[in-house]
């Protein structure tokens, strides 16, 4: 598959097949965000893959719907940046880390496998935060889904690039 294609037909599953992402797969998506742009190449992404343990433990801490929610994915991976301390810095740090995240989700998509880059409000609290083992500096970003689909996502729909793109003087 062309980067092209992966673009274009990178979609959010949110029903998945309930067998997991192979180690080593789960590994070369995430050696992939290595090549995510970022200054200094301070490579300021970390990525942590929930086992069964932290699962359930990241359950415990959240609401009634925390189990159907983060759940629906046999392979999960949170995503944090590190920040430096610098403000200019840290900006660029974070966006380079959402570029991490999407080279992820796109080389899942080359693969055929379904994603979903997912924000949810339990990992902003301290007790997720200690059970993910966050440090003081680091911020969480995202937590992305992998597996195979379950079922085919909605046909994805975009603005034409008219409606956003300015050509300046």
């Amino acid at each position: 598959m062309d980067v092209e294609e992966a673009i274009r037909g990178r979609r959010t599953h949110k029903v998945y097949e309930r067998e997991p992402v192979d180690r080593a797969t789960v590994q070369e998506l995430l050696e992939l965000a290595r090549w995510a742009p970022n200054h200094h190449l301070t490579e300021p992404w970390r990525f942590r893959v929930l086992g069964p343990e932290t699962f359930d433990r990241l359950v415990a801490s959240g609401g009634p719907n925390e189990a159907s929610k983060l759940g629906r994915a046999p392979t999960l991976v949170t995503v944090s940046v590190v920040y430096t301390g610098d403000e200019y810095q840290n900006r660029e740090d974070l966006l380079a880390t959402a570029c991490a995240v999407y080279a992820v989700l796109l080389g899942a998509t080359a693969r055929g496998l379904a994603s979903y880059w997912r924000t949810p409000k339990l990992f902003e609290t301290e007790a997720a935060r200690e059970i993910l083992g966050l440090e003081p500096n680091e911020e969480f970003v995202a937590l992305i889904h992998l597996g195979r689909s379950g079922a085919e996502p909605p046909e994805g729909r975009r603005k034409p690039a008219a409606e956003y793109v300015s050509f300046l003087p």
